[in-house]
């Protein structure tokens, strides 16, 4: 049997919690064609040149770069480093990126070295219809020898295992006016390639063992990250000469590798582009907002 708990932290409703606000760090990086080149293949992108160095990375890739590297000894059961270095010491199981507010103020290229600050702006516990939550917001900004290339605000939630005795709660429905689309077929192999790319060890997301039977999903989890990979993409298929300015993302509920999705756009009156994505039940999964530049 696989275990069924974490190692215990310390009680969410204590105030060691709020001694994490204003933790910084920093990570540098080099900006390498490795990660780009295996983004390209992710998206499936065949009509795009070989990354060289110069070329602009395209939104959203910057998340393949300042991933954390922690020792193999400091990961932990659900195969996240150990809490308590710079995210707190939160004592719920379950942790999700549930969304994300970014800029684009100048490009990342490849060839440059760019370096990341991360400082933790709020952790709140709250009590939801599904039990005990925590939330932490992290801003990072990106910046390279041209000036700040990216501000981001990420939103993570931390929660507890379903309770077996709760109902669970019905998903909004997606719209369904949208003015392009794109069905999605995740499967586990391309679920570990994310993973890879952005060295995630999460286990729900390729651990199929773990994510049914210890964290109670039906299948394999698709990285949140992603499916925001995957509308942004949409968009930029659609038009494949814009820039982006600002883009925002909000997770509503989970996808997994077992049923197909849909990823849809639609043209706002502003010139923006609304997008979301909906499950093979025509529930709202995602929504996201691009902001042309």
């Amino acid at each position: 049997m696989l275990p069924s708990v974490i190692t215990p932290f310390p009680s969410i409703a204590s105030d060691h919690l709020h001694q994490w606000v204003g933790r910084t760090e920093q990570r540098d990086d080099a900006i390498t064609t490795a990660q780009l080149a295996g983004f390209i293949a992710l998206l499936d992108r065949a009509d795009d040149a070989a990354p060289t160095v110069g070329n602009t990375l395209p939104p959203l890739a910057h998340w393949l770069y300042f991933v954390p590297h922690a020792l193999q000894r400091d990961i932990d059961v659900d195969g996240h480093p150990h809490r308590g270095d710079f995210l707190p010491e939160v004592a719920l199981p379950r942790r999700m990126w549930a969304g994300g507010r970014i800029s684009f103020d100048h490009a990342l290229r490849i060839g440059d070295t760019a370096t990341r600050r991360s400082t933790i702006l709020s952790v709140e516990a709250k009590e939801g219809r599904s039990g005990a939550l925590v939330f932490v917001t992290v801003a990072h900004e990106i910046s390279h020898a041209r000036g700040l290339a990216v501000r981001e605000e990420q939103d993570i939630v931390y929660r507890d295992h379903p309770n077996a005795t709760t109902a669970a709660v019905t998903p909004p429905q997606a719209r369904t006016d949208e003015d392009f689309s794109r069905l999605v077929t995740p499967d586990p192999v391309q679920l570990f390639r994310y993973s890879a790319l952005t060295f995630n060890g999460h286990r729900i997301h390729y651990d199929r063992d773990y994510a049914t039977q210890v964290e109670g999903y039906p299948g394999l989890v698709v990285h949140g990250p992603l499916i925001a990979t995957l509308l942004l993409a949409l968009a930029q298929r659609e038009m494949p000469n814009a820039a982006f300015a600002r883009f925002d993302f909000k997770a509503v509920t989970p996808l997994f590798d077992i049923d197909a999705f849909t990823v849809c756009g639609k043209h706002e009156a502003d010139g923006s582009v609304a997008l979301w994505a909906r499950n093979h039940l025509g529930h709202l999964a995602m929504t996201a907002h691009a902001v042309l530049a």
